[in-house]
C-alpha cells in the first residue's frame, strides 16, 4: 500500500474507467452497487456518514493530505491506487484537479416513511435532470434547514459524481430517497398529513409571502424541471399552487435558485 498504477487498463481500476462518459456510468454505478467521490472534503463526508470505500485513487501527493483515510484503507483491506497524472488521466477520461477519487459501496434507498420520520419541510424533485442542479438543490436544502429531499423516479441521480460535488457532500447528509409511483405518491403523503405545494407558474398560484404568512405544520414542496417546469398530472394532484414574485420583467428562476428561495421563505422559525 498504495499500489502504483502504470497501465491504465488495469482491470483492477474498472470502478474508475470512463467517469465522462454520463450515459454508461449512469448504468454501471447503480447496477454494480457503487458510487464515486471526488475530492478530499466530498470523500472526508462520505466516510463521516459511515459509507464504505471499495478503493481509492489519487495522486502522489494527496497521500500525504489524505494519510489518514489511507492509514485506515490498508487496516480495512480496501486498495489504494496511485499514479501519475497522465495515468489517472488516461483511466478517468479527465484531468482530476481534485487529486482524489473513492469509489463508494452505494447505501441501500430507505423507504419513504423513514425519510420523513419526524421532518417538516421536505423538497421532492421532480424529473431534474441536470446532475448540477440536484448537486446545487441538496447544498441548498443542507444549508437553509430543510429536513429531507425526496425525487422522483427520472430524476437524475443524486449520489452521481458531479452532483456529490456540486452538493459539496451534503447529499450525505440530508435524508433522501425516491417517491415510486409519482404523481401517484402524492396522495400517500396527503394521506400521512403533508400539504403538498407545486412551485410553478399558474393563473391560481398563491405567492410565496402568502404561503410563507401562515405555514403548514409538515410542506413539501415540488420543484420541477429546468425546461418545461412542473407536469401537469403533478398540477392535478397537489394542494396548492405557489410562485416567487418577480420584478424586471422576470417570470422564472433556474430550478436550484427557485429551491433556495423557497427554502429559506419556508423554513421552520420556531
Amino acid at each position: 500500500m498504495p499500489i502504483t498504477i502504470t497501465d491504465p487498463t488495469d482491470a483492477r481500476l474498472r470502478d474508475f474507467v470512463g467517469l465522462t462518459d454520463v450515459k454508461l456510468r449512469r448504468v454501471l454505478e447503480p447496477a454494480g452497487g457503487l458510487y464515486l467521490a471526488e475530492s478530499e472534503k466530498v470523500i472526508r463526508r462520505a466516510l463521516a456518514a459511515g459509507h464504505r470505500p471499495r478503493a481509492l485513487l489519487m495522486g502522489e501527493r494527496w497521500l500525504t493530505d489524505l494519510a489518514d483515510v489511507v492509514a485506515q484503507a490498508e487496516a480495512d483491506g480496501v486498495p489504494v491506487y496511485t499514479g501519475t497524472a497522465e495515468i489517472i488521466e488516461g483511466i478517468t477520461g479527465y484531468n482530476l484537479h481534485r487529486g482524489a477519487l473513492a469509489s463508494m459501496h452505494r447505501p441501500a434507498v430507505p423507504s419513504v416513511e423513514s425519510v420523513l420520520d419526524g421532518a417538516r419541510r421536505v423538497l421532492i424533485i421532480e424529473d431534474v435532470v441536470d446532475h448540477t442542479n440536484v448537486g446545487a438543490i441538496f447544498r441548498s436544502a443542507a444549508a437553509l434547514g430543510t429536513d429531507a429531499v425526496l425525487v422522483t423516479p427520472r430524476c437524475a441521480d443524486p449520489l452521481y459524481r458531479r452532483a456529490i460535488r456540486v452538493s459539496m457532500g451534503t447529499v450525505f447528509q440530508v435524508p433522501w430517497t425516491r417517491i415510486d409511483p409519482w404523481p401517484a405518491g402524492i396522495a400517500d403523503l396527503r394521506a400521512a398529513g403533508w400539504t403538498v405545494a407545486a412551485l410553478a407558474l399558474a393563473d391560481d398560484a398563491v405567492s410565496l409571502d402568502e404561503l410563507s404568512a401562515e405555514p403548514p405544520e409538515r410542506l413539501a414542496l415540488v420543484l420541477g424541471t429546468e425546461g418545461d417546469g412542473l407536469a401537469r398530472r403533478t398540477l392535478g394532484h397537489v394542494d396548492v399552487t405557489v410562485t416567487i414574485p418577480m420584478a424586471g420583467g422576470v417570470d422564472s428562476l433556474n430550478v436550484a435558485a427557485a429551491g433556495a428561495v423557497a427554502a429559506w421563505e419556508l423554513r421552520v422559525r420556531d
